[in-house]
């Protein structure tokens, strides 16, 4: 009898494990945070005296369990996702977090770059290579290099970009090699790849990889960011913001504690980003009482597909709404709009 029982306690002990940590090709996405970004971003000699607070938000993604999905299915502010609404076709986990890491850089490259711009500092910017977010299985390069890697050389070409780099391979045949000078971790690693094609990817040789150019951007004062752990582009309007407040003598905040999101574009235009109801929960739970939000334009072919797809703005004003928060939502198309706002803001 003792050692049936045992059985039994074994096996529902498996099932509870199993419920638990079993990884299901689903996503279940929740609030994360509200993080005061003056510990992430550092102007050299910049403002410091400023008595208000700029944050930036995040969404908590995780692999679904079946006990979390079950749970997920519950609760009205925690989301299910498919892995495919999450991951690119054909991108494996690493390369996911490759490619929201890289969001994150070029994030803040814009961030920086727009910036400036704004408060007629200087800075020059410079190639740094080309940065991997994915190798294809079979390909030239599978085995070889790795989501994250950069190419810094290629043969003797050492200025690369998107076009130099088609330009190179345009007249190259199958089974030419080239040689490849690599970044990865941190270290220069000298690689070798011969060109194939890859059936239904290439149609012609190449290395099998998809990439995307990496630059530099150079300051005077230098700007530090300090956030290896954060991925994705979201945060991109409130770097913008943080910069410039430790630019300016003056204090945007003026005494507020100030969310927001958005992904920064070149020209300072704040892009569209995913989960802002769920930051708006979040923001609000840490007390913010400003939250910037992207007022942006759904394309007329997009809605028509999607009819109940709604502006981030639209979304942040609703889930306010419900859950009956004070803090007050400020839409924005671009950091200019949002600078405008804090000009008129009155002091705390």
């Amino acid at each position: 009898m003792k050692k049936r029982k045992s059985v039994i306690l074994l096996f529902v002990f498996a099932i509870v494990l199993a419920l638990a940590f079993y990884p299901m090709e689903s996503y279940i996405s929740k609030p994360g945070g509200a993080y005061e970004l003056s510990p992430f971003v550092e102007v050299d000699g910049g403002d410091e005296d400023d008595t208000g607070t700029m944050s930036l938000l995040t969404i908590a993604l995780a692999k679904a369990t079946p006990l979390t999905y079950a749970y997920a299915k519950l609760v009205d502010n925690q989301k299910i996702y498919k892995a495919n609404q999450i991951r690119q076709e054909d991108e494996d986990d690493k390369e996911y977090n490759v490619r929201q890491l890289k969001l994150m850089s070029d994030s803040q490259f814009n961030a920086i770059t727009v910036a400036y711009n704004r408060a007629n500092k200087p800075y020059t910017i410079t190639n740094n290579g080309i940065f991997i977010f994915n190798v294809v299985d079979g390909s030239a390069a599978d085995g070889i290099l790795e989501p994250g890697d950069k190419i810094l050389e290629m043969d003797d070409e050492k200025d690369l970009t998107e076009a130099s780099i088609q330009t190179y391979l345009a007249d190259k045949q199958e089974g030419d090699t080239i040689q490849l000078v690599v970044e990865r971790e941190g270290k220069e690693l000298k690689k070798e790849v011969t060109l194939k094609v890859v059936p239904g990817v290439l149609d012609k040789p190449g290395i099998g990889i998809s990439y995307k150019e990496d630059k530099i951007v150079e300051t005077t004062p230098v700007v530090n960011m300090h956030t290896e752990d954060i991925g994705g582009p979201s945060a991109g309007l409130m770097f913008t913001l943080e910069i410039l407040n430790q630019l300016l003598p003056e204090d945007l905040t003026k005494g507020h504690n100030i969310a927001g999101t958005g992904e920064m574009l070149q020209d300072g235009t704040v892009g569209r980003i995913g989960g802002i109801d769920l930051k708006v929960i979040a923001a609000d739970r840490k007390g913010m009482e400003i939250m910037f939000a992207p007022d942006d334009e759904i394309d007329p072919a997009v809605l028509e597909k999607n009819p109940d797809l709604t502006s981030n703005y639209d979304l942040a004003v609703k889930t306010a709404k419900k859950i009956g928060t004070k803090m007050k939502i400020v839409p924005v198309k671009t950091v200019d709009d949002a600078l405008a706002y804090l000009d008129k803001l009155e002091p705390k």
